[in-house]
């Protein structure tokens, strides 16, 4: 490979809330153990030379004062998405800066509902979905995901048409790829969604954040392009934070076509005086959507396709009474624990201490809107997710 994915670097005090807090209470790594950040979405590799190096190339110039999106931006935009998802059409002014794909979330739901008015959205559900509803002083109305026979999670049409009439509900946020189950939306399955958002007159925030992390076999299909409605209802949000590990740098966009939909999240958004982008975060997006950048997203994604494989077969093997589907993007797993809980009379806090007590630190599922869950992330190089697995089976699952 052209890029380093293997080497294990040092974030202590690095500004990282991934090495550097324990997500669960009166959780504690026992000496001997090192840590293995595998909880919060943050990926530990050194993000793509090209970023590093349009950043370095903008701090040559000393000055830093106010600015607006250049072409450049745009321009970089509209050239990822024809190329990575075969978007065509879309212009500069459908795109517009987001201070996060959450930010975006806010501002839609303030400007097409009131508070006290509910919301649909699927089950697991991204915990940031959460938190963003209730603090805006929405109701959240759930539809389960279930899963098939061939253990492929998959969408209630019938439960999402349902809870939309009996709650006379006009605005559903839908999560393509999903976080947390990692699943990729096939194209029949995302017309099948929009068609019920269509005969309940809902708009739709489609939340597209991972959408570049797709593991091999797979394809991701934009919301927006599976039907003239869907383009018009639906408000796209899109960032590379994500894709290149990003997130301390801040900024996302929006795709909206239809202006009636773009000037209310517009107004919304801007009531703040605050939803502006930082000149460096618009150098780093020019720099990742560049050719160079596309090459390294191709190795991460065969890294990351390695890995989900690895540590997928090893607790279907290894870890009995443990349950899991197999992602198809992003790079979290999402474990169901329960029927080891109940064999071993374990609780889930226990379980969940166990597993940090022996350095692996994950995160506790059931935020997400399911019982007896871990989440656990997998883009750390491969030395660490084989050492993370054997601990596990070692010390946790299978302890004598």
């Amino acid at each position: 490979m052209r890029y380093d994915f293997t080497s294990i670097i040092d974030r202590q005090g690095k500004d990282s809330i991934a090495v550097d807090v324990i997500p669960f209470p009166d959780a504690r790594i026992q000496e001997g153990f090192s840590k293995i950040p595998m909880w919060v979405a943050d990926m530990n590799y050194a993000t793509a030379p090209s970023i590093q190096k349009a950043i370095a190339e903008r701090l040559e110039h000393p000055a830093f004062g106010y600015f607006n999106p250049s072409d450049a931006y745009y321009d970089s935009i509209i050239r990822w998405q024809a190329e990575r998802h075969g978007v065509e059409g879309i212009r500069k002014e459908d795109i517009g800066y987001e201070n996060g794909v959450l930010g975006c979330v806010a501002a839609a739901v303030q400007a097409f509902t009131a508070p006290g008015e509910p919301v649909l959205l699927h089950a697991p559900t991204y915990v940031g979905f959460t938190d963003t509803m209730e603090n805006n002083g929405r109701k959240i109305v759930l539809s389960d995901l279930k899963w098939d026979k061939q253990g492929i999670w998959r969408m209630d049409y019938e439960d999402m048409d349902k809870k939309i009439r009996e709650n006379h509900i006009h605005f559903a946020v839908f999560c393509s790829p999903h976080n947390p189950s990692g699943r990729v939306w096939e194209r029949e399955e995302i017309e099948a969604a929009m068609e019920v958002y269509a005969r309940n007159d809902c708009v739709v925030v489609s939340d597209e954040i991972w959408s570049d992390l797709i593991l091999a076999g797979h394809t991701h299909i934009p919301t927006q392009s599976v039907s003239a409605d869907a383009r018009k209802r639906t408000i796209a949000v899109y960032a590379p934070s994500k894709t290149f590990n990003l997130a301390g740098l801040v900024g996302s966009y929006h795709i909206i076509y239809e202006s009636y939909l773009r000037d209310k999240v517009r107004k919304q958004a801007g009531l703040t005086h605050y939803n502006s982008m930082n000149v460096l975060s618009m150098y780093a997006l020019i720099g990742a959507y560049q050719p160079e950048g596309a090459r390294w997203v191709d190795e991460l994604c065969q890294v990351l396709t390695e890995n989900v494989d690895y540590a997928y077969d090893y607790i279907c093997t290894h870890f009995d009474g443990v349950e899991l589907a197999k992602p198809q993007g992003t790079y979290m797993l999402y474990l169901d624990c329960e029927k080891w809980c109940r064999a071993h009379d374990t609780d889930m806090d226990d379980l969940i201490r166990a597993g940090i007590g022996v350095g692996v630190i994950w995160q506790d599922g059931r935020p997400f809107n399911k019982p007896y869950t871990i989440r656990m992330n997998l883009a750390v190089p491969h030395s660490l997710v084989a050492e993370a697995m054997e601990r596990l089976d070692r010390y946790v699952f299978n302890k004598i």
